[in-house]
């Protein structure tokens, strides 16, 4: 079973759910040709970035990953519920780092 289909279900036998969304948000900003920023932030607009690089900047990285990757991280992960968000791409692109 899913995650989520775990987590209704539990909810609907009144189970506390001990987990949830942190409100991480993915905004990615094209600025140029091949080129974007990728704005990533949670509920409270507090920074959120994924990799250890100045995500301020227009990056032709960040354009790749818009265009490449995060297609399939959509249709194929989130929609279906195995892409649980990049928590754990920051943890270790940040070595376990919190800022």
């Amino acid at each position: 079973k899913q995650w989520y289909q775990r987590r209704v279900r539990g909810v609907l036998k009144g189970q506390e759910v001990t987990s949830g969304y942190d409100g991480y948000t993915s905004c990615p900003l094209t600025v140029g040709d091949d080129t974007l920023v990728l704005a990533e932030f949670g509920y409270d607009g507090a920074i959120l970035e994924t990799f250890p690089i100045d995500q301020a900047k227009p990056s032709g990285l960040n354009y790749w990953l818009k265009k490449e990757i995060m297609p399939s991280l959509y249709w194929r992960g989130l929609i279906r519920g195995t892409w649980r968000g990049p928590g754990f791409v920051r943890k270790v692109m940040r070595l376990g780092m919190t800022s």
